[in-house]
Parts: C-alpha cells; structure tokens; sequence
C-alpha cells in the first residue's frame, strides 16, 4: 500500500451533504472512508450505497456491533459491498466474532474492539473489570486481540501504544487499526483521546492503518493536514523496516 492508502478518515458529521464535500475534497489524499454511528443513524443504508456506487470509494464500517451472537451474526451477513473493514467489540463473546460465511464471501475483514481508547484504567475499575487486567491496560488488549483472533477476526482495534505488543504475539498478517491518532503539529480543543499517539509512532509500532479525523477536518486546509499525516505515515514505515 502507498502511504495515504493506511490512512482512515472518519466521516463524523451529521449529514450527508458535509459528507459529501470532505469526500470531495479527501478522496485522493486518504485510504479510506469511516462510516461510523453519527452518519450511519442520520442517512442508514443508502449512504454505504452512495459511497460505493456514486463517490466509488471505499469504507470502514464502523458500527462496533455489541449483542447476542445471531444479532450480530445477521447484521455481518447483511454489510453491503465497498466495505473494506467492520467491527464488533471482542466483549461480546467468540461466538459473535466469528464471522458467518456470507462476511467472507464479502471480503469485508472483521476487526474486535479490544479497549476504547478513551478509556483509562480507572474507568476500566470502576466498571468492575479486575485490576490485574484494569491497571494493565497492554495486557487487556493482547487478552481480547488472542480471543478475536480465535473466532476468526482478521485483526483488532486498539490504541497506538498497544500495536507493537499484538504485533509481536500475533504476527505480521494480523491486522492492527489505531485511532486515537494526534499529530504533534495538531491541537484538538476539548480532545476525549487518553491512549493516544502520532502518525509517525503508529506506524513505526506497527499499525497497519490509523485512523485520523479531527486533526485533518479542523485544520485551516485539510487537505495539506492529510498529505502531513501521509508524509509521517511514510517516514514511519522506513523506520520499521530499517530502510
């Protein structure tokens, strides 16, 4: 892949016609298109649709299913073409991670959310998760990244800070995507991101993809905000491969 192609843009807007114009304006400067809970309960179905058949391009379908496993299960089977990625928190269970023959005769790869990245160990605490696991937030994540690759994940999501570590137990082929993604050169007011890293650190740990909105959708020119983001991707990848 070319730099740019490992690059995620999230489309967290409200409506299509804001959708439409960071489309217009991104299409050829990032890999892929972030369809998440926002814009998806504002403009459902025909949207992916209009993606796929109008803008022709790709997307992330990011929804994090969270239910019973024929739930989730039937919601999979029914992810329209163009999706490149979707997800499901591991927390559901192996049954709803493992993907039904129609997921991967879509050719959609199945990501586990493994810990949101907004999330600190003490909130993982306060909901009753064990300290061992809640004060070691790494050790959660290669946990839930073992179980998603079990039932059949092609890869998980997880913070920066985490990539290197599900990398090195999991091998090269499975899949790393990290949002929580901030530039050193980008401010975000009122940013919710705790676990968080830049484009450069990413990639060089290990992510195959980042995931990067608010940095890019509120700098003064986007555009010349994703081709930065593009260059730390670059010079990431040469780092890791020792070139």
């Amino acid at each position: 892949m070319q730099p740019r192609e490992r690059l995620i843009f999230p489309l967290d807007v409200p409506h299509k016609s804001a959708a439409e114009r960071l489309i217009a304006l991104l299409k050829d400067h990032v890999g892929l298109f972030k369809v998440g809970l926002e814009l998806f309960v504002a403009e459902g179905p025909a949207f992916l649709q209009f993606l796929t058949a109008t803008a022709r391009v790709e997307y992330f379908l990011d929804l994090k299913f969270h239910d019973i496993p024929a739930t989730v299960r039937g919601a999979l089977a029914r992810i329209q073409a163009g999706a490149r990625l979707a997800t499901v928190h591991v927390d559901t269970g192996r049954e709803s991670l493992n993907p039904a023959p129609e997921v991967r005769g879509s050719g959609v790869k199945l990501l586990g959310v493994t810990a949101l990245t907004h999330l600190t160990a003490d909130d993982m605490e306060a909901m009753g998760l064990a300290r061992e696991y809640a004060r070691d937030l790494p050790k959660l994540v290669l946990l839930r990244a073992g179980i998603a690759r079990a039932a059949g994940c092609d890869g998980v999501v997880c913070a920066g800070t985490e990539a290197g570590a599900v990398k090195a137990a999991f091998g090269p082929e499975f899949l790393v995507v990290c949002p929580g993604i901030r530039p050193a050169w980008a401010a975000v007011p009122g940013d919710d991101q705790r676990r968080i890293m830049t484009p450069y650190e990413a990639i060089k740990a290990g992510a195959d993809y980042i995931v990067v909105g608010r940095p890019i959708r509120l700098a003064p020119d986007p555009v010349d905000a994703a081709d930065k983001v593009a260059a730390e991707i670059e010079q990431g990848l040469k780092d890791r491969s020792g070139a």
